[in-house]
């Protein structure tokens, strides 16, 4: 796991998200290293997590390439190229199931806090 994406981890339970799960795809996935899924109860607090991720990573100098979902908050995709987050709401997050979808990738260990 990158210091960024350990970073993004931390801003996401500080913003207290749900289900944290990251998932390492490298040699399955051509576009990105790392999954960061979580999950949140709102649409505030989705976007609340976006907030949150974007101020820390911002400190490092690091800008997401896009980010797509923000306004409708059901799926807030953030790409940091080496790293995706994916901020979903309850429903979303079951409909999609990107961990079903990503089997084969190793569930990594989520940091403590």
């Amino acid at each position: 796991m990158t210091p960024h994406l350990r970073e993004a981890v931390h801003a996401t339970q500080e913003r207290k998200a749900l289900d944290l799960s990251v998932l390492d795809l490298d040699g399955i996935c051509s576009f990105t290293s790392y999954f960061l899924i979580c999950t949140g109860t709102s649409t505030r607090h989705t976007q609340a997590i976006c907030d949150a991720i974007l101020e820390e990573l911002e400190k490092s100098g690091i800008s997401p390439s896009h980010i797509e979902g923000y306004a409708q908050a059901e799926w807030i995709l953030m790409d940091y190229l080496n790293f995706v987050v994916h901020i979903f709401s309850e429903r979303a997050r079951h409909f999609y199931d990107l961990g079903r979808l990503w089997k084969t990738a190793v569930r990594l260990p989520v940091p403590e806090g």
